[in-house]
């Protein structure tokens, strides 16, 4: 019984994994249709994925998901239906992850977000660990988990503007905990910057 039901689900994923993601263009702009799947190409191609269906069907998610978000924004008015925009792109939000779960590990995952965000995560991280060499574990940590966060709301935002807002939110909450941790940033800066300029000589 367990190996017919284990060969049951197989199948149904067989069969949901080779199907074909269609690209949900209806009412948007050719011309924003084109820049659209450009650009998730360029992720998918990051992403070095040998199978072609495969391929066509994760960038087709990722436009769906641009071309979803664009209608999202759209539909509101940001300052005076703020609230109802958040509300949305909560409902929305995990629908991107939970469909790329049936093509790719959670490492491509997490690469298809940082393609979505300009890899600002992967180099705000880095940032901060050069600038100050003495972190401990944790601290490393807290930042990588307020990295993330950032991460997801950028991945909702409107534009590369929005998504940059989020980013530079959080790493300011970082700066003053860490502040409020004993570091001296502005110092941890001039000596990060000195290092920086003697490794180009």
């Amino acid at each position: 019984m367990k190996k017919v039901l284990f060969a049951t689900i197989l199948s149904l994923l067989s069969i949901t994994t080779s199907a074909q993601v269609s690209l949900k263009t209806e009412g948007q702009d050719p011309q924003y249709v084109e820049t659209i799947k450009g650009r998730a190409q360029k992720i998918v191609d990051a992403l070095q994925l040998t199978d072609a269906q495969k391929a066509e069907n994760v960038r087709n998610i990722i436009a769906n998901r641009y071309f979803l978000l664009n209608d999202i924004h759209a539909k509101y008015d940001k300052k005076t239906q703020e609230d109802a925009l958040y509300a949305e792109l909560f409902k929305h939000h995990f629908e991107l992850a939970s469909a790329l779960a049936l093509y790719l590990n959670e490492e491509q995952i997490d690469a298809v977000k940082d393609g979505m965000t300009y890899g600002r995560l992967k180099r705000d991280y880095q940032a901060q660990l050069d600038m100050i060499p003495t972190l401990k574990e944790e601290e490393k940590m807290q930042i990588l988990v307020w990295l993330r966060e950032a991460r997801e709301y950028a991945m909702d935002a409107a534009d590369s503007k929005g998504k940059h807002f989020w980013f530079d939110k959080y790493r300011g909450r970082t700066n003053n905990w860490l502040s409020a941790r004993g570091y001296d940033l502005k110092k941890e800066r001039e000596a990060w910057t000195k290092r920086n300029a003697e490794r180009s000589k």
